[in-house]
């Protein structure tokens, strides 16, 4: 089972991993704050992540990590 990890500290919430997500399980953390005042994105269901990698290949600060 693959898992994804985010760095929330250097998110922007720019949410470019959110719309390339093809099973719709990133999402903007609305409810959280970052050091940097950026509200972070995360995986609300880590069961149905297939490990595609989109999300990572798409960040632009390079906040997200795949392990398989």
């Amino acid at each position: 089972m693959p898992k994804v990890s985010f760095r929330q500290d250097r998110c922007k919430g720019c949410g470019l991993c959110v719309s390339v997500c093809p099973k719709k399980i990133i999402a903007i953390d609305s409810a959280v704050l970052n050091d940097k005042g950026y509200h972070p994105a995360g995986v609300i269901d880590m069961d149905k992540c297939i490990g595609c990698a989109f999300c990572a290949t798409m960040c632009p600060d390079c906040v997200i990590s795949i392990e398989k």
